[in-house]
C-alpha cells in the first residue's frame, strides 16, 4: 500500500484524507510465526498532517488468519480487527530522539505502509487459540485399536499434621470407648 507525500499533502487542505484499500500480508505465512494461513487485509487509513512535516495515519486493519489450537492442533480460523496509529515525518532531519518516539522517517516521494500493517498484524496475534469444536477432525484421538485415554485422579490421603497427631489418638481413644459402651 503505498501513497505519495504529495497527495496526502495535497488532499490535507481538504481535510483528512481516507484512503481504502486490499493488501496482500500472505507474506506473513513465511515467516516463523504460528500463522497457517492469512487472507488479504483490509485497510482502511486517515491520513491527517500538521503545521509541522509529521503525517499521521490511523489504521484500522481487518482480516481472517488460520492459526493452530493450542489444545489440539487443529486449524482455528480467527478473524482479527486491528486499529494502530503511526506516525512519518517528511523531514531530512530526523532525530535519535524522534525514533525512539516512533516516528518514522519517509524516504523518497511514496509512503510505503505495507511494512507496518504487517507488523501491526504480528503485534495481534493471540498468545494461544483454542477450537470450539469439543472433538474436532485432525485432532489427536482419544481411543484407538485395543487402548483408550482414562483420566483417573488418586484419591486423597488423608494426612494429619505431626503437631496434631497426639490430639488425634486422644480422639480415636475417646470414639473407641463411646462405641464399646
Amino acid at each position: 500500500m503505498k501513497i505519495s507525500v504529495s497527495q496526502i499533502q495535497r488532499e490535507n487542505f481538504k481535510g483528512p484524507f481516507e484512503v481504502e484499500e486490499t493488501v496482500d500480508v500472505s507474506e506473513l505465512e513465511t515467516m516463523n510465526n504460528d500463522i497457517r494461513r492469512i487472507g488479504p487485509a483490509q485497510v482502511k487509513v486517515l491520513f491527517t498532517m500538521d503545521q509541522s512535516e509529521e503525517i499521521f495515519a490511523s489504521m484500522t486493519i481487518k482480516g481472517e488468519m488460520i492459526l493452530p489450537c493450542a489444545r489440539t492442533l487443529v486449524d482455528v480460523h480467527y478473524p482479527y480487527e486491528i486499529t494502530a496509529d503511526e506516525v512519518f515525518s517528511t523531514s531530512p532531519y530526523v532525530t535519535e530522539e524522534d525514533l525512539e518516539n516512533e516516528i518514522h522517517p519517509v524516504k523518497g516521494e511514496v509512503l510505503d505502509l505495507k511494512p507496518y500493517i504487517m507488523e501491526n498484524i504480528l503485534l495481534g496475534i493471540p498468545f494461544r487459540v483454542f477450537s470450539e469444536e469439543s472433538n474436532p477432525e485432525g485432532a489427536a484421538p482419544k481411543e484407538g485399536d485395543g487402548w483408550s485415554f482414562v483420566q483417573e485422579e488418586e484419591p486423597k490421603e488423608e494426612t494429619i499434621d505431626p503437631r496434631l497427631k497426639k490430639l488425634a489418638s486422644l480422639l480415636e481413644n475417646k470414639d473407641k470407648k463411646m462405641n464399646s459402651e
